[in-house]
């Protein structure tokens, strides 16, 4: 295995200058720079991590802290940490995963010089974990949007549109009497940011329109979603055009209506607020609004690496969502 001394003497330059180079603490000419560069692809040198964190002050490690609680849908997070990991090595850095939901790894792991930044995930509203965040040395990028992101940046899919938008495809169509099958109600009595959002876009999109409409939160379970389908058709029989945002229930949603004789799109259209990967994964592909996961992921980490560069001052991005007709919504039935 090639050491800092052999690519120093292909090169034909002492130790500290090849140090230089790879930290980049000293101005190094361009003709030695390349010298050295070309003498570690030659040699396929790789310094050791522990010593480069000392050379550069910098770990290449970001930590992502998504935390596993009651009511989150592990195959949807694994879909926005896939994101974060594949984009974190295109840009050289590993990725610590963290999946408590307290602050007492957060502190452990921000505190010493085990991660150059951290990426957060399941934002709540008034998220307890912020003011932890702004007082760190190193920079946060949230996905989520909580009400009062304290200069922290943050990126998420706009919910509140994607509200609006699957309630107006509906509308579009004439449908009046609509309603959501949303989050599980841990999720809703977390206040957890996305999940508020969403119902945010969706009521002000009914209202708006002066639309009939009714809201039933879902556990993640055939269970759940059977009790959420009774409820709805028991409490709102008219129902025309349904928007279910939980993957998990997704399925068991479209088989329940079925067995309560309601047809889908013939008797209720249904719109998803989920990854493509879901809706396309149903009996008949579903409408939907994507979740863009894997996206949001490599955009937190291009946020992550600006904050790094210093060049860059906390922002706030919310992808515009895009709703894709796969044929489960038509006209309103008379």
């Amino acid at each position: 295995m090639a050491t800092i001394d052999d690519v120093a003497k292909t090169a034909g330059v002492s130790a500290s200058t090849v140090s230089y180079v790879l930290s980049g603490k000293r101005p190094i000419s361009a003709a030695t720079r390349h010298r050295v560069e070309r003498a570690i692809e030659q040699l396929g040198y790789r310094p050791h991590a522990g010593a480069r964190a000392l050379a550069s002050a910098r770990t290449n490690v970001i930590a992502l802290m998504a935390p596993l609680r009651v009511g989150v849908n592990v195959g949807v997070i694994m879909q926005f940490v896939a994101g974060v990991v594949t984009s974190a090595r295109a840009v050289d850095h590993d990725v610590l995963l963290l999946t408590q939901d307290d602050t007492t790894g957060l502190d452990r792991v921000a505190s010493g010089s085990m991660v150059d930044a951290l990426v957060m995930m399941d934002v709540e509203d008034d998220d307890p974990r912020i003011p932890v965040l702004v007082g760190l040395k190193q920079p946060t990028v949230l996905i989520g949007l909580p009400r009062d992101p304290a200069g922290l940046s943050c990126v998420d899919l706009d919910f509140e549109a994607a509200g609006r938008t699957a309630v107006r495809h509906l509308l579009d169509r004439g449908h009046r009497h609509v309603a959501l099958i949303g989050s599980p109600p841990a999720v809703l009595e977390r206040h957890t940011s996305y999940a508020e959002r969403m119902l945010r876009g969706f009521t002000t999109a009914c209202e708006q329109a002066g639309a009939t409409f009714a809201v039933e939160p879902a556990e993640s379970s055939v269970a759940g979603a059977y009790d959420a389908v009774d409820r709805l058709l028991d409490s709102m029989p008219g129902v025309t055009g349904v928007v279910v945002h939980n993957e998990v229930a997704l399925p068991h949603v479209l088989a329940h209506l079925r067995e309560r004789g309601k047809s889908v799109p013939g008797d209720v259209s249904v719109v998803a607020v989920c990854p493509t990967d879901v809706a396309l994964a149903m009996q008949s592909p579903v409408t939907s609004v994507d979740i863009p996961a894997e996206a949001i992921g490599r955009v937190a980490v291009e946020m992550v690496v600006a904050r790094l560069g210093g060049d860059q001052p906390a922002e706030t991005r919310l992808l515009a969502p895009v709703l894709t007709d796969r044929g489960s919504t038509r006209g309103a039935p008379r």
